[in-house]
């Protein structure tokens, strides 16, 4: 199982940029970025991709990705070639988490975007289509939200493109059934973030076998273990902080600079609240 950090960019960029360094220091396999223009009052998002091109240049190793753009509210074509820049600025270490996203008045109603849900399901389900098809080659889409003829050059490091994963709240079927289609799933708890076991409740509620190289990405829950969460399915359990309280960038720099807990032990604040 591989070990990530998943962080809010609200703070300076020179901030965000060390975190990565100091993650690759570490030894974390992952550095992924939430993707929000607005949050909540007070919060001050950075853009994520311009922070993940400046992470590109400070790490080797790493995975860098967003956990997660809600793609409704971005155009499918811009996020194909965002994603092939980090793609090729980073060696072939992109991936690309989606989602419907939140909160639904700040990030979407109150910026002129779809706030309703379905519609943004269905704008989800058609980006990616779109996203796919530029990933690979000539695209030529005709479909109820986009209207793209293309051919996004130059092409990803990664062949036939970099992993797409989808998030799904728990225990919502549509979202695993759309995470099937792709490269892996982001379980997410309605309230608090899934423990082993719901974990492995929520991969078996559509009955189907996870299939070799389809990622469970799991964020743990406080004080649960590496190793359940593995027998649990999970093949990346990622580590955050939510940045509601005083402190919250120092508790960033400290589980960033601790690592990854790969023998199951809890943090000595494992009652922290993550995101």
């Amino acid at each position: 199982m591989k070990h990530a950090v998943s962080l809010p960019p609200f703070t300076e960029p020179a901030t965000v940029v060390r975190w990565g360094r100091e993650a690759q220091a570490a030894g974390w396999d992952g550095f992924f970025l939430w993707d929000h223009v607005q949050w909540r009052p007070g919060a001050a998002p950075l853009d994520p991709w311009v922070m993940l091109g400046a992470l590109a240049q400070v790490t080797r190793t790493v995975r860098l990705g967003t956990l997660v753009t809600p793609l409704s509210r971005r155009r499918p074509h811009v996020v194909a070639k965002q994603l092939t820049t980090l793609d090729r600025l980073s060696a072939g270490r992109a991936v690309l988490g989606v989602g419907l996203g939140e909160p639904v008045d700040r990030d979407f109603a109150d910026l002129g975007e779809e706030p309703d849900p379905r519609a943004r399901a269905a704008m989800l389900d058609e980006g990616l289509e779109v996203v796919d098809g530029l990933l690979r080659g000539p695209t030529d889409h005709r479909g109820e939200h986009y209207r793209v003829s293309a051919d996004l050059r130059p092409r990803p490091v990664q062949s036939p493109r970099p992993p797409i994963w989808v998030a799904g709240v728990s225990p919502h079927r549509r979202p695993l059934a759309r995470a099937r289609r792709w490269d892996g799933v982001v379980p997410i708890g309605k309230g608090d973030d899934l423990t082993p076991e719901e974990l492995a409740a929520y991969l078996r509620l559509d009955g189907e076998a996870t299939r070799d190289g389809w990622d469970v990405v799991a964020h743990r829950a406080p004080g649960a273990g590496a190793r359940e969460y593995a027998d649990a399915g999970a093949t990346w359990l990622v580590e955050s902080v939510l940045p509601t309280r005083d402190g919250w960038e120092r508790e960033v720099d400290r589980i960033v600079n601790d690592g990854p807990r790969r023998d199951g032990q809890a943090r000595a604040d494992s009652a922290s609240q993550t995101a």
